[in-house]
């Protein structure tokens, strides 16, 4: 099998060769940029520039060697025309983050500054402090002030903001041949994440802690945002798709997390009622502009209660399948979804396994992982979320290397 015939066989249920894995095909599934030139050196690979593609998450993008080495069977096109298919020096910029990234990359690096403390600025919001691995901002979102009014969006702000961003012309032409050549020069699995997204977010307008409550205070004022975004996911969907539908096999439908450490940010009414009609019908309308395309959600924590209501809306595949939190084992999770809807991701406990474990306790979580998870198929192996600095390049060996000998 090619990696993108191995993919597609996972994601529609069918015998594989062997597990179909994944490094970065989006930003939930990515590698630390403080660690990427380690593992290439791991990895017994020569230098190239560490691009950091999400400098938020501070990640790298991997080139085609590391994804070779780990056999990993992915890439990614992203609404501004980035993929790691093939080389794209001309959408880069040197830039070493004060010294912390020698031969780092990024896209603008006018948009950094550095205070005589070594704190680095993205921009007014965003900073990352001297021996952090991220940027961070003040806090996730508005405070939660229970003083008056919950503070929510101006609806025709929203309206004219998602407007000023539907795609141009111009842009679909470019994501159509960017999307070409990457079908034409690699034999992968093609993941679109971009503009087709909807951007429904339970922790969106006014952040984590306003936003579930406005969901309950103000369903209809939610119904009238929701429909705005609804709208222009679809217009997005319909000028766009129909040009690249024969050039990607992976759809990114959004990322909205719903789940905490040990329960729901909301309950499984408020999703069934103020989100899982518009992720119905904008997964209905990428499957029927493009039927043989997978949707894939992104959506992290405690997620167990709601896997059926997100089966409901049709989607195909889900990550990062985050079994450790809510008290619920793997074994479960599979037994929910096998043969409807497909995992991606939830490859080895990521918040104690990878970091605090040896390479046996990897390796034998791993393994059973594989065996429960990938059983049935309709399995694409990845950690649960990125791979952070923390974590060694003999770590992440040992991960695909095992997932590569037991699956």
């Amino acid at each position: 099998m090619t990696s993108r015939q191995r993919i597609l066989a996972a994601l529609n249920f069918q015998p594989v060769d062997r597990l179909p894995k994944d490094l970065a095909g989006m930003r939930s599934t990515g590698v630390s940029a403080f660690s990427y030139q380690s593992l290439r050196k791991a990895l017994g690979l020569p230098f190239k520039p560490t691009r950091v593609y999400d400098t938020g998450q501070m990640l790298a993008l991997p080139h085609v060697d590391v994804l070779d080495a780990l056999g990993c069977d992915v890439v990614i096109v992203e609404g501004d025309c980035l993929t790691n298919a093939y080389e794209q020096p001309d959408l880069w910029q040197p830039y070493d983050f004060n010294g912390r990234i020698p031969g780092g990359h990024v896209r603008d690096r006018s948009v950094y500054r550095v205070d005589p403390d070594g704190t680095i600025f993205e921009g007014a919001a965003m900073s990352m402090p001297l021996g952090a691995y991220v940027f961070n901002s003040e806090h996730a979102g508005q405070e939660f002030i229970l003083d008056g009014e919950l503070p929510r969006p101006d609806l025709k702000q929203v309206r004219r903001d998602l407007e000023k961003a539907l795609l141009t012309d111009q842009q679909i032409k470019s994501l159509r041949e960017t999307c070409r050549r990457v079908r034409e020069e690699s034999d992968r699995a093609v993941f679109f994440w971009g503009q087709l997204k909807l951007e429904l977010c339970i922790h969106g307008y006014g952040g984590l802690a306003i936003f579930p409550v406005l969901c309950l205070e103000d369903p209809d004022f939610i119904h009238e945002l929701h429909d705005l975004h609804l709208d222009y996911a679809l217009r997005n969907v319909r000028s766009l798709l129909p040009e690249i539908k024969d050039y990607v096999d992976v759809v990114g439908t959004d990322a909205d997390d719903w789940g905490n450490q040990n329960s729901l940010m909301a309950s499984p009414d408020t999703f069934r009622d103020l989100f899982l009609p518009y992720r119905k019908r904008h997964n209905a309308e990428i499957h029927r502009l493009a039927p043989e395309s997978k949707t894939f959600l992104h959506s992290c924590g405690a997620i167990y209660p709601i896997l059926d209501l997100i089966m409901q809306t049709g989607t195909d595949i889900l990550n990062p399948v985050q079994w450790p939190a809510g008290g619920h084992t793997p074994q479960e999770w599979k037994d929910k979804v096998r043969g409807k809807m497909s995992f991606w991701g939830g490859g080895v406990d990521s918040q104690h396994t990878l970091p605090l474990g040896s390479l046996a306790d990897i390796e034998g979580e791993v393994t059973r992982n594989v065996a429960t998870l990938g059983k049935d198929s309709g399995y694409v192996f990845a950690n649960i979320h990125n791979l952070l600095s923390e974590v060694s390049p003999e770590k992440i060996i040992a991960l695909y290397r095992t997932a590569e000998r037991v699956g």
